[in-house]
Order: structure tokens, then sequence, then C-alpha cells
């Protein structure tokens, strides 16, 4: 071979290898933003086929949430409207038929496309308890919440007045924890259902990124201020997904977590870097990716790209390897089958702790539709729960 073709060789695989590592680059990048960035719109990844309005049943194009067993939300036309979806009536390769439980707004005869989610109930307003809107003080201002207060009597022994702050997701609202509301209340807890900063209630930071947990959890120490000035005696915090890394963080950097008697995760992420590791081979992405976003996030200059304004610090964000600083009894709830969040962590932390871990495994139930999917099962869970804390 001759040095000149030789050269040309060489400069193609470096040609090469450079646009890789550019491409790898750029799509580090895309990923970071994806995930720190409040959505201004959620993906509508369903077909509505057809609707009966008579029948009350309604046709969807296939996918693994529109063919999951119990009942869901189902957001249309740009989340302009809002049903709820109730059992399948029958199924096959492409299509689900399930019932229409009701409309609550919107149109749904002219929707062409929707998603399903795990809220159902969307207020207070649709449960049948008393409740009260309220006003978090958070390091960046007001923060709206609800306020449904225990049972009349359930501190009438002299029990403890006990109080439970829940803390939704990323990219979702506060409704997606009313769920929790009637077990907490059957075992006389007062319930807090918060927002927090960047979740479109909340106020905003000033870079508008979510920070993971990492600084999130200083609008749920307010809340836990705010709990703690109006009576609470004893603090259960309950975190669903990004919710569950926030309340983590919440229990072990603020001092107010001495007043924490126990914690539960709903489809938590119990560690940053394994879900994102999980969700760039789920996604086929070079594993100069997954490398391409920890240095982003953890590195003051990604914030150039990211938007952050400080760069976050994921080894504190992993609670297998802190296993040994968690000190309360923990309820972890997780479907094996999630499909955003792996249950790898859960379980690691569950087998870490088994002195402290109570850990509820779910199968066919994808991320926070546990409650939907077995109802009975998850209500038992907590109820079981919180009964042991008293002992």
């Amino acid at each position: 071979m001759g040095r000149r073709v030789a050269g040309g060789i060489a400069i193609g695989v470096v040609a090469a290898a450079g646009a890789a590592a550019l491409a790898a680059a750029a799509l580090s990048v895309i990923v970071a933003r994806t995930v720190i960035i409040p959505p201004s719109r959620r993906t509508e990844d369903v077909t509505i086929l057809a609707y009966e309005p008579d029948a009350g049943m309604i046709l969807l194009s296939a996918n693994a949430d529109s063919r999951l067993p119990g009942e869901y939300s189902f957001w249309f036309s740009c989340d302009s409207g809002h049903a709820r979806l109730g059992e399948i009536i029958a199924q096959d390769d492409r299509t689900v038929r399930r019932r229409v439980l009701g409309v609550d707004f919107g149109d749904l005869a002219a929707a062409r496309r929707g998603r399903l989610s795990g809220w159902f109930v969307l207020s207070p307003r649709d449960l049948p308890f008393p409740y009260r809107d309220v006003s978090v003080e958070t390091p960046l201002g007001p923060a709206p919440a609800w306020l449904v207060p225990a049972a009349d009597g359930a501190t009438a022994d002299g029990a403890p007045n006990r109080w439970v702050i829940n803390v939704h997701g990323r990219a979702v609202r506060r409704s997606e924890t009313l769920r929790a509301v009637a077990p907490f209340r059957a075992a006389g807890y007062t319930s807090l259902i918060v927002s927090y900063r960047n979740d479109g209630d909340a106020p905003r930071s000033d870079d508008h990124r979510y920070a993971l947990g990492d600084r999130e959890w200083q609008d749920i120490e307010a809340a836990m201020q705010f709990a703690l000035d109006n009576g609470a005696d004893e603090l259960v915090l309950m975190g669903w997904s990004m919710g569950g890394a926030t309340v983590l963080q919440a229990l072990t950097r603020s001092p107010l977590g001495a007043r924490v008697r126990g914690v539960v995760l709903e489809s938590p992420v119990v560690d940053w870097i394994a879900t994102l590791d999980f969700q760039v081979a789920l996604r086929r992405l070079p594993s100069l990716v997954r490398w391409g976003v920890l240095m982003l996030y953890s590195r003051r200059w990604g914030g150039f790209f990211t938007g952050l304004a400080e760069p976050l610090d994921l080894d504190r964000m992993d609670f297998v390897r802190r296993a040994r600083e968690l000190d309360v009894p923990i309820l972890i709830l997780h479907s094996d089958d999630d499909g955003f969040v792996p249950s790898t962590a859960s379980r690691a932390l569950a087998v870490a702790r088994p002195d402290i871990v109570t850990y509820e495994a779910f199968e066919v139930a994808r991320h926070t539709k546990l409650w939907n999917y077995d109802r009975d099962k998850w209500e038992g869970a907590i109820s079981r729960w919180v009964e042991g804390l008293r002992r």
C-alpha cells in the first residue's frame, strides 16, 4: 500500500471518528435538555379510531399504555380535553376498545389523538372529602397546594397529628398524587398536596430547568415547615417518580428530616444514573451519549448547553450508594414493567436496607400507573405500611 493511499485511509478514519464524536455530542445535548426542560406539550401517542358516545365506547390504536387493564385519564386534543377510560372490552394486535366512564371537558367526538395517564382524579373537588386551597411560602415565592384534613376525631385520643406531604413527578402537576388521599385519610392523616418550582403551578426558577430533585427539595422543605407550623407532629413524605428523588433529598438534606416518620416512593427515581442508562439503552443511543449527558449535568461549563444555572450532584442522588444514610421506614411501590424508570435501583435499595425498606412489587403496570392497574393492592400496601408505623 502506498503512502498516499495509507494516508488517505488514516484521514478517512479520523474524519469518521470525528463525525461520530460530534454526533454523540449533539445527541448528548438533545437528551440532556429533554430531561430537564419542562415540556410545553405532551406527546399524544394514541390514535382515536372511533368514538361511540351512545354506547360509551372508544376504539384506540394499540400501544403499551392503551392495552393496560384498569382505569385511566385520557387527555386529547393537545390536553384541551379530558376523559376517564375504564375496562378493556376487546382488543387485537392493532386496536383496543375501552369503556368511556365520562368526559370531563373537551369534544371527544372531534378528537383524533390523545394519551393515557394515571391521574384519573383531576381535582380534590372530585373526592368525597373537604379540602381547602393553601399557599406554601417557598424560597422562590408562594406555591399553591391543596390541604385535605384528617377525618374528624382522628387525633381525639391524643394520638399525634399526622400529615403526609405528596410530591408529584416530572412534567406533571399535583393532581397526580390525589390518588393517595383516601388510604392516608382512612389512617388518620392530613394530606398536603404540593406544587414545586417549574411545574406550571409554583414559581419558576431563573433558569426554568428541572434539577432532578437537587434543588426542588427546598420547596418540599418549605412544605414540611408549613405542616409543622399548622400543627403536624409527625410527617410522612410520599414522592412519585422524580418526586421520589426529591423527597429523598429533603429527608437527608433538611434539618426538618428529623420530623419525618416514614417515606413512600411510587415508581421512584432512586438513582438518576441508572435511569439515564436505561433511557439511553431504550433508545439505542451510543454509549458515548450517556457519558456526555453526565458531563453536561455535572460540570459548570455544561450549563452553556443545558441552561442549568448550577451543575447537578448526581452522586448525591444515588440512594443505593447512600443507603446507609437512610434511617426511617420506607415503602417502595414499583412495577418491573415501568417502561420509564427501571425498578432495578428500587430493588437494589430494598436489598441493601431490608431493615427499613418494604418493597411492593408490581408487574404489567407502567410508570406511575400502579393505582390504576391494581387499586386494591396499591391502597392495601399503603394501609398496611402506615399501620406498621404506629407500632
